[in-house]
């Protein structure tokens, strides 16, 4: 990791620095509920956004149609062209 400065001080790195969203995302066959990380100032929507072919998801659950858990993986790459929607958890509980 590189770390410089600028005349006043302000630190630059090469880490990016993003904030889990637990979140909920239907594919085209499962639905998952896992943690989204976007960055700081950004919104879900943002990161759907980036032309990348995958989306990180970590702490993933892949549930049945009757919400149990059938695998359970650290981290999953879901291909964006296979999500059918995508809400914060947040949201999702308050329905």
């Amino acid at each position: 990791m590189t770390i410089e400065y600028d005349e006043k001080g302000k630190i630059y790195t090469n880490v990016v620095t993003k904030v889990p969203v637990p979140s909920v995302i239907q594919t085209t066959s499962h639905m998952l509920r896992g943690q989204v990380h976007v960055l700081h100032d950004q919104r879900l929507k943002d990161e759907l956004d980036l032309d990348e072919p995958f989306l990180a998801v970590t702490d993933a659950n892949i549930l049945d149609a009757d919400g149990q858990i059938l695998f359970h993986a650290p981290f999953l790459a879901v291909r964006r062209s296979q999500i059918v929607w995508i809400m914060p958890v947040e949201e999702a509980e308050e329905k």
